[in-house]
């Protein structure tokens, strides 16, 4: 195992993406942000000038394009960039790509990746900085991946990229500076969809986060056991499909449930994750589920306002106080 930056896992990911499969194109030059890290994506593009693509800022347009692609036997990444960019192609992403495959009779299929950056990532105000996941999710024939470590996001993509289906590929800025272990170089490893991984182990209490939210999950859980207080953090890394049977295997054994999200908290994906327990386990929780989400609210630019909409390290940790306060005995 080695250390790497998530942002050097992303584009090792791609790169072995385009080294063992021909197939495989890149569209868009974004996949880092406005980031430091943009330097890394250049080289790779440097490297493969063939098989990447920079199209105009026409999301509709390119992404109608790389549709075609896929139905022509490649195996298109797209890249939307910022995920407030998506809503220029929803047409064609849900009514186009995730359909094609259900109206052909399943003799035609899309294989391809939409990746792009959702979520509060600090000044990206009402038009930058949402997270249509939850949208997405509520669109049959899509496939959605929600990686929140180096090695998830190495593993996810390759499982995405062999996938016949069309991918959703849901990212954060905030995680690119994050280091964690993978595989040495020689150990290309797929993670398969629809298995969440246990982030931190505990008996207490179940924390359900995705995306750069496991990050503050578990910075509250290292708070919170300071106190006595012992959380279980569940990664579902997809959410489509979703591994429902970790989630209320872990809530039967703590009994109490707090859901972190940052879709907003209207038919968000905190909604759907209660939803589930509670359809399914009702008898197992102690205390009623809590969600953390961000407010329904257009996202200021204000730093201030933006930090009291967001679903925060403090808010977690006082839901968490609170599942357990209200607990009988």
């Amino acid at each position: 195992m080695r250390e790497m930056l998530y942002a050097e896992a992303l584009v090792e990911s791609l790169r072995r993406r385009l080294a063992t499969d021909e197939r495989v194109h890149l569209m868009g030059l974004y996949f880092l942000g406005l980031t430091k890290h943009r330097e890394i994506m250049a080289r790779l593009h440097a490297d493969y000038p063939g098989r990447v693509y920079h199209p105009p800022i026409a999301e509709v347009g390119y992404v109608g394009v790389a549709i075609g692609a896929a139905l022509a036997g490649l195996r298109p990444i797209v890249d939307i960039a910022t995920a407030s960019f998506i809503f220029q192609a929803f047409p064609q992403i849900v009514n186009e790509a995730a359909n094609i495959h259900y109206m052909s009779g399943g003799s035609t299929k899309v294989p391809m990746i939409f990746h792009f950056n959702h979520g509060i990532r600090g000044g990206g105000a009402a038009q930058h900085t949402h997270s249509p996941q939850a949208m997405l999710w509520n669109t049959p024939g899509l496939e959605i991946m929600a990686p929140s470590t180096p090695r998830d996001v190495m593993g996810l993509v390759k499982t995405a990229a062999a996938s016949d289906n069309p991918t959703a590929w849901v990212d954060h800025v905030r995680l690119f500076d994050t280091r964690g272990p993978v595989p040495d170089d020689g150990d290309d490893f797929a993670i398969p969809f629809g298995v969440a991984d246990v982030k931190r182990r505990g008996g207490d209490v179940t924390v359900f986060a995705s995306s750069w939210m496991v990050l503050r999950a578990l910075e509250a859980a290292e708070t919170l056991g300071s106190e006595g207080i012992d959380v279980e953090v569940i990664d579902p890394r997809t959410l489509s499909p979703l591994d429902e049977q970790a989630i209320l295997d872990s809530v039967a054994k703590t009994g109490r449930l707090v859901v972190v999200d940052e879709c907003h908290r209207r038919c968000g994906v905190a909604a759907e994750i209660m939803a589930v327990v509670t359809e399914n386990s009702f008898g197992d929780l102690v205390s009623p589920p809590v969600r953390v989400t961000t407010a329904d609210v257009p996202i200021p630019f204000s730093p201030p306002l933006e930090q009291h909409v967001e679903p925060t390290t403090d808010k977690i940790v006082a839901a968490v106080r609170s599942v357990v306060g209200a607990a009988p005995g």
